[in-house]
C-alpha cells in the first residue's frame, strides 16, 4: 500500500517552504516516524516524519520549493527491506617512492654557479645601470584562496530572515543601551537551598531565567512604558505579560515566546523554557510559537560574555541582555566584600522609552532580584 506524504501546515501565514536538507534519500528504507527531510521557511523550520515503515519514494530535491498540502513523494509498506550484503574492500596500494619529491631535489652545481656569477656582474655595475624600481609601500593584491581553504554554503532563508530583522532594527529605530549591576547573592542563595526539593517536587530545575521573567514582569508593571511598541503614529501599549525568551540554535537564534507570565509561578515557566528549547534545537519549534511578545530576554553570560549591548526584536521596544555571573568586591554598608555580580543591559527604542523610564526599569528590576522575596509579593 502506498502511504501519501504530503507537507504540512506550519502556520497562518506560512504557504510554502523549501526542502533545506534531504536526510533519507528516495528509494531507502524507513521506519514510522523517521526523520526523512529538513523543511525551511522565513520562520521557522520543520523536521518532515514517514507516516509508515516501508520504502521511501520521494519526488523533491533539495532546494526544491513546495506548497502546504502538497504531495511530495509516498512510503511502499508492502516492499520489505532486503539484507545488508558485505562488500569486499580491496587494500589501496601506497605511493611508489620511486619517484623523489620536487621539494627534495637539489639544485646542481652549474646551476648554482651561474647565480655567483650573475650576482657578481651585478655587484661591479655602477649604481646608475643598476634598476631604479623601488617596491610599492602599498600592501600586494590578496591572491584568491586556493581550493580547500575556505568553505561555502547557501545562507538559509532562516538566517537571511534573521540578518534582515536585525538590519531593521538598527536602520528603524533610536537604539540605546543602559546598564546597571545585580548583586545575584540572594537568588544564588536560594536556588543552593532550595534546588534539589524543587527539581524532586516539580521535575524541573531551578534556573536564573525564572527569577529575572518574574523581576521584569514586576518591572513591566511598574514602567509600562517599556512594554509598548510603535504602530505607524499610534504607540500600542501591550497589557499582557508575554516574555520572549532568546534560544541559541546551530541554525540561528529563536525567540519563543513565554505567554501570561504574570499568571505562571516558577516552575510553570522552567518547564515552559526547557520546553521551547528542546523544540527550538530539535527543530520541532512552530511558528505560534514564535508569534507575539512585547519584550525579549537574552542571555549572553552562558557563554560567558561579562558586557554586551542586545539589539532590538521588532516590532518590541526593548531587550534585558543577561550575562556572566563574577565574583568581585563591591562596597556594602562601608566594607569592602566579594559578592557574585552580573551586569544587566537593557536595549531601548529611545522614540517611545525616554532615559528616565529605562533606567528606572532596570533600578526596579535590580531591586527585586537582590531581594528574591518581593518577587511573590510585587
Amino acid at each position: 500500500m502506498k502511504v501519501e506524504i504530503k507537507i504540512p501546515t506550519m502556520g497562518e501565514s506560512v504557504s510554502e517552504a523549501i526542502v533545506s536538507n534531504i536526510l533519507k534519500p528516495s528509494g531507502s528504507f524507513v521506519s514510522a516516524d523517521e526523520e526523512i527531510l529538513e523543511l525551511e521557511t522565513d520562520k521557522v523550520n520543520q523536521v518532515l516524519y514517514a507516516p509508515q515503515a516501508g520504502q521511501l519514494t520521494l519526488n523533491v530535491k533539495q532546494d526544491d520549493t513546495v506548497k502546504v498540502g502538497q504531495i511530495i513523494g509516498f512510503v511502499e509498506t508492502e516492499v520489505k527491506e532486503p539484507k545488508a550484503s558485505v562488500k569486499e574492500v580491496k587494500p589501496v596500494p601506497p605511493p611508489s617512492a620511486s619517484t623523489p619529491s620536487p621539494a627534495l631535489v637539489k639544485p646542481s652545481a652549474g646551476g648554482a654557479r651561474k647565480m655567483a656569477e650573475e650576482f657578481a656582474k651585478e655587484l661591479k655595475t655602477p649604481v646608475s645601470q643598476q634598476s631604479t624600481t623601488v617596491s610599492s609601500p602599498l600592501p600586494p593584491k590578496q591572491e584568491p584562496l586556493e581550493e580547500g581553504k575556505v568553505t561555502r554554503k547557501r545562507m538559509s532563508n532562516l538566517r537571511r530572515m534573521i540578518a534582515a530583522r536585525l538590519v531593521e532594527a538598527k536602520n528603524t529605530t533610536a537604539m540605546l543601551t543602559t546598564f546597571n549591576e545585580v548583586d545575584m547573592s540572594g537568588i544564588m542563595e536560594i536556588r543552593a537551598r532550595e534546588k534539589d526539593k524543587f527539581q524532586k517536587h516539580h521535575g524541573v530545575k531551578l534556573g536564573m531565567m525564572s527569577f529575572f521573567i518574574k523581576g521584569v514582569v514586576g518591572a513591566l508593571k511598574a514602567i509600562p512604558e517599556v512594554n509598548a511598541y510603535i504602530d505607524g503614529d499610534e504607540i500600542v501599549t501591550v497589557h499582557t505579560f508575554d516574555i520572549g525568551v532568546a534560544v541559541s540554535t546551530e541554525k540561528g537564534l529563536m525567540v519563543p515566546v513565554l505567554r501570561g507570565c504574570d499568571q505562571l509561578n516558577f516552575a510553570q515557566i522552567e518547564a515552559g523554557i526547557e520546553e521551547f528549547a528542546n523544540k527550538a534545537r530539535s527543530g520541532k519549534i512552530a511558528v505560534d510559537d514564535l508569534r507575539g511578545g512585547s519584550f525579549t530576554i537574552t542571555n549572553g553570560g552562558r557563554f560567558g560574555s561579562l558586557l554586551s549591548t542586545p539589539i532590538l526584536n521588532p516590532p518590541q521596544s526593548a531587550i534585558l541582555g543577561m550575562h556572566a555571573i563574577v565574583e568581585r568586591p563591591v562596597a556594602v554598608n562601608k566594607q569592602v566584600v566579594i559578592r557574585p555580580m552580573m551586569y544587566l543591559a537593557l536595549s531601548y527604542d529611545h522614540r517611545i522609552i525616554d532615559g528616565k523610564e529605562a533606567v528606572l526599569f532596570l533600578v526596579h528590576l535590580k531591586e527585586l532580584l537582590e531581594d528574591p522575596a518581593r518577587l511573590l509579593l510585587d
